[in-house]
């Protein structure tokens, strides 16, 4: 399933009960959108992958420009291709947890379902990387208060993306679309949403062909997540 719900995020609507606006999850740290801070860096993720044909595209390309970037994994498809997870460790990406079939929590999702789609992913990361990731992206940006407190449970914060970065790749607009989309928009701490797989579609990494080298120039370091948050400017109260 391709993320064609991520436009609901943009009208702030995540659905379920419960659910707060921004600043209330933004200030209780249970959600994070983007980094505050005075460097120049910004995190490209990446979502719905690893795919065959495009992650490793995607990879040499991170490699070439000395980015880092975080992979938001699905199981289903890491029981598939394990050795590009397993790549993706190795050369210095975050492998962080999808869920493991892409399902929407939407109102009605049972605690236990949010809770076996979490530790089934986890388990799958632990096996293939060595690893484990603290950061948690619900498919389509759905989430409210339970799956908030079931993640956390599970030691995740929830990760969504810039307002302003929502390229919109899933839906394959056009390789100009996505780098404007980017380059246009770059700000201190972005949070980048991108994805790794889209079937049929190659716009993703045609854009990366633009948008790397660009942001290098304009003086931008592309970090991971965790790169990003170890770097979150303090604000004074």
């Amino acid at each position: 399933m391709l993320c064609f719900a991520c436009f609901f995020i943009m009208s702030g609507f995540a659905g379920g009960p419960n659910k707060h606006d921004r600043s209330y999850y933004e200030a209780r740290g249970d959600v994070v959108w983007e980094v505050p801070m005075d460097e120049k860096w910004i995190a490209l993720t990446f979502d719905d992958g690893p795919n065959p044909k495009t992650t490793p595209q995607i990879l040499d390309l991170l490699k070439q420009y000395k980015a880092k970037s975080t992979f938001f994994v699905i199981g289903y498809r890491l029981d598939k291709y394990p050795e590009i997870a397993a790549r993706e460790a190795a050369e210095g990406h975050e492998v962080a947890n999808h869920t493991d079939t892409h399902v929407y929590f939407k109102s009605g999702i049972s605690e236990k379902t949010i809770v076996t789609e979490l530790d089934n992913v986890q388990k799958k990361i632990k096996a293939i990387t060595g690893q484990s990731c603290p950061w948690f992206r619900p498919p389509g940006g759905y989430y409210n208060d339970t799956v908030i407190r079931m993640a956390k449970q599970k030691g995740y914060t929830v990760v969504l993306w810039s307002w302003h970065q929502d390229t919109k790749d899933w839906s394959s607009p056009g390789t100009g679309r996505i780098v404007n989309k980017v380059l246009n928009n770059a700000r201190n701490g972005d949070i980048v949403l991108l994805h790794d797989h889209v079937h049929g579609s190659t716009q993703t990494v045609e854009a990366l062909k633009l948008i790397l080298p660009e942001l290098k120039k304009r003086g931008y370091r592309m970090v991971t997540v965790s790169e990003l948050m170890a770097h979150k400017k303090q604000v004074e109260k």
